[in-house]
C-alpha cells in the first residue's frame, strides 16, 4: 500500500479534485457565482459549436480506431517472425520521437495550397486540392494520427504475440493449418486481453488529438476537424468556465460509459 500512496496522492490532487471542482462549477454561473441548476448543461447541449465538436470527435474515433487496430495487428503479425526485431522496434517508435512542431512542418510542406502534394497533382495535370481548408483536412488528420500511433500499437501487439507459446502454432502447422488459419484460431483468441488494452488506450487517445490540428489551422480550423479540444480551448480563452465544466462532466460520462461497456463485453467474452 505504501508503494501506491504517492500515485494515489498524485491522482487525487491532480485529477480527482479538479474534476470535483468542475462538477461543482457546472451548476453555478461563472460571473455571479449563483446556483443555476442544469442551465449550463442545457446551454452546452444546444450550443452549435459543441454539437459540431462532438460529431467530429465521434467520427474521428469511429474511423481512426478500427483502422489503427486492424492495420497495427496485421503489421505486427506479419513482422513477428522477422529477424533483427530490436532494430524493427526502434524504427516503430520513431514516429513518437518526432516533435509535434516538426510533424506540423511536414504537414504544411505536403498539404498547403503550394505544397508538395499539390505540386505533384499539377505536374500530373490534375486539379489542386485545398487539403487544410476543406473536408480533405479530416483525412489528413486521421492519416497523420494513425502514422504517429501505429508503431506504438504494433509494439503492444508484438508483446502479446510473443507471449503465445510457439508450440501451439507448430502443432497446427503439423496438422496442415495455414498461416491465416493459425491467425484466426490460435493467435487472435489468445490476444483478447491485448486487444482490450489496445482498444481502451486508443479510444482514450482519440479524445486527445488536438496539437497537430491546432498548430496547423489555429483555434478555428475547418469545420471537419473542429474537435472537442478546440472547443475547450476556446471556451477557456473566453473564460466560459461554466459551460466548459458542464461539457467536461458530460464528456467524462460518455467516456466512462464507453469503457464500462467495453469492460462488460470483455468480461462476457472471457466467461464464454
Amino acid at each position: 500500500m505504501s508503494f501506491l500512496l504517492p500515485s494515489l496522492l498524485g491522482t487525487g490532487i491532480f485529477s480527482v479534485l479538479p474534476f470535483a471542482d468542475s462538477l461543482r462549477r457546472s451548476f453555478f454561473r461563472t460571473v455571479s457565482g449563483d446556483f443555476c441548476g442544469t442551465e449550463n448543461y442545457r446551454a452546452v447541449f444546444s450550443n452549435e459549436a459543441f454539437l459540431l465538436a462532438v460529431k467530429n470527435t465521434a467520427l474521428f474515433t469511429a474511423v481512426f480506431l478500427p483502422v489503427l487496430i486492424t492495420l497495427s495487428f496485421l503489421t505486427a503479425y506479419f513482422i513477428s517472425g522477422l529477424k533483427f526485431m530490436r532494430v524493427i522496434r526502434s524504427v516503430l517508435l520513431f514516429p513518437l520521437a518526432v516533435p509535434t512542431a516538426a510533424l506540423v512542418l511536414v504537414w504544411k510542406l505536403l498539404f498547403q495550397p503550394a505544397g508538395m502534394v499539390n505540386g505533384v497533382l499539377t505536374v500530373c495535370g490534375a486539379d489542386t486540392v485545398s487539403f487544410l481548408d476543406s473536408g480533405a483536412a479530416f483525412g489528413v488528420l486521421v492519416g497523420s494520427y494513425i502514422w504517429k500511433n501505429l508503431g506504438y500499437t504494433v509494439l503492444l501487439w508484438l508483446t502479446g504475440i510473443s507471449g503465445i507459446s510457439s508450440s501451439l502454432s507448430e502443432a497446427a502447422k503439423v496438422d496442415g493449418a495455414g498461416r491465416l488459419q493459425i491467425m484466426r484460431h490460435i493467435i487472435l483468441p489468445n490476444l483478447k486481453p491485448t486487444m482490450y488494452t489496445i482498444t481502451v488506450i486508443s479510444f482514450l487517445n482519440s479524445f486527445k488529438v488536438f496539437r497537430e490540428a491546432y498548430l496547423v489551422a489555429g483555434a478555428y480550423p475547418h469545420r471537419s476537424i473542429y474537435l472537442m479540444q478546440h472547443l475547450f480551448n476556446n471556451w477557456f480563452s473566453n473564460f466560459e468556465l461554466d459551460k466548459m465544466s458542464a461539457a467536461t462532466v458530460a464528456v467524462f460520462g460518455v467516456i466512462l460509459a464507453a469503457v464500462s461497456l467495453l469492460q462488460r463485453a470483455w468480461d462476457k467474452e472471457a466467461r464464454a
